[in-house]
């Protein structure tokens, strides 16, 4: 199966920013140390608009993304990720509605 490549979408809960940022710096590489995800460099950005932040990762195969739904490890990095924040879709961006959207880095 052929590596493919994801946008993971967090919005935080009020109050919730550093908190969801420390667990978001941890997420890829607990995935890597689960064998989820390649080694690929990893994008975070955040919306400029609202301070949603974009996460752009590789999963090792489609497989490997389906196993994380039911990972142990990956479940409760998961639940701690929900708890400070929801997650959304391109289309809850302001951004999606414009041609180039911009974004800072994080």
């Amino acid at each position: 199966m052929a590596a493919e490549i994801v946008i993971a979408i967090y919005r935080a809960k009020p109050g919730k920013e550093d908190e969801l940022k420390a667990l978001i710096d941890g997420h890829v590489p607990m995935l890597r140390e689960q064998g989820l995800a390649t080694d690929r460099e990893t994008v975070l950005m955040k919306s400029m608009k609202d301070g949603t932040f974009l996460e752009v990762f590789e999963w090792v195969s489609a497989d490997a993304m389906r196993e994380a739904h039911t990972h142990e490890v990956v479940g409760k990095t998961w639940g701690a990720m929900g708890e400070v924040a929801d997650f959304m879709t391109l289309a809850d961006l302001q951004e999606a509605t414009t041609q180039f959207p911009h974004f800072v880095g994080v």
